[in-house]
């Protein structure tokens, strides 16, 4: 697919297979009890996309979406139903499904073989991700929404797993990685150009109503592996 950011469709990443530690390492200063217990996942390989979908892309499924906001911002103000809707609405323009990555999958993409923190090591700089405050609670972000790809990718070559706006993702929330789902609320991953770098942390997860929208909170879509247009094997 185009690699544009303003195209149609999003540009998809083939994310190797592989085992990954999901969860909070004991090292982890900022960790919580949602991040726990650790545990071994395996992933099977999949494709994701290479940025967030953009108000560009969001806007040939909803022309009327943000006519002010930047083409090539992530889209905010979306609900975890609408991600689905956009979902649905790439499946009819491609013949190919497309759904949102399980949490999982997004963590074992934002970490990309990585243990430490984040995906560049156990600290993140303003050169690195699109965050608002450091630790010590002074400004030194942008304050808005940056392009997407404007930062580094990660070894997979993704952008923007690091702050810029939060991600919907398919799953249920829960409590911990033991406790039982909620049926009303989804998980949100990757943290948001208003939030500080221990909000960003590959482990961090949070959660809001699926009817829920917010100005800093978006979504990427992936799609299985197999014959599927990203796959150089078919």
């Amino acid at each position: 697919m185009m690699s544009d950011s303003t195209s149609r469709l999003p540009e998809m990443v083939l994310v190797p297979a592989g085992v990954f530690q999901m969860g909070a390492s004991e090292s982890d200063r900022f960790a919580n009890d949602t991040e726990r217990p650790a545990h071994e996942v395996k992933i099977q390989s999949f494709v994701l996309g290479k940025m967030p979908v953009t108000v560009a892309q969001y806007r040939c499924f909803q022309p009327d979406h943000a006519p002010a906001e930047n083409a090539d911002w992530p889209v905010v103000n979306v609900s975890w139903q609408d991600a689905q809707g956009f979902c649905f609405w790439l499946k009819t323009e491609t013949q190919h499904s497309y759904r949102l990555p399980t949490e999982a999958e997004w963590e074992y993409t934002c970490r990309a073989g990585c243990t430490t923190a984040f995906t560049h090591g156990d600290d993140l700089n303003a050169g690195q991700a699109n965050y608002l405050f450091d630790e010590h609670g002074q400004r030194v972000g942008r304050g808005e929404r940056t392009p997407v790809g404007s930062y580094p990718a990660n070894a997979f070559g993704l952008h923007d797993m690091h702050g810029n706006v939060c991600e919907w993702v398919a799953d249920l929330w829960r409590a911990n990685y033991t406790d039982t789902p909620q049926q009303t609320e989804h998980v949100i991953r990757g943290g948001a150009w208003d939030y500080m770098p221990r909000l960003l942390r590959s482990a961090w997860r949070d959660h809001l109503p699926v009817s829920s929208s917010r100005d800093n909170v978006g979504f990427r879509v992936a799609a299985d592996h197999l014959n599927h247009p990203d796959n150089p094997d078919t």
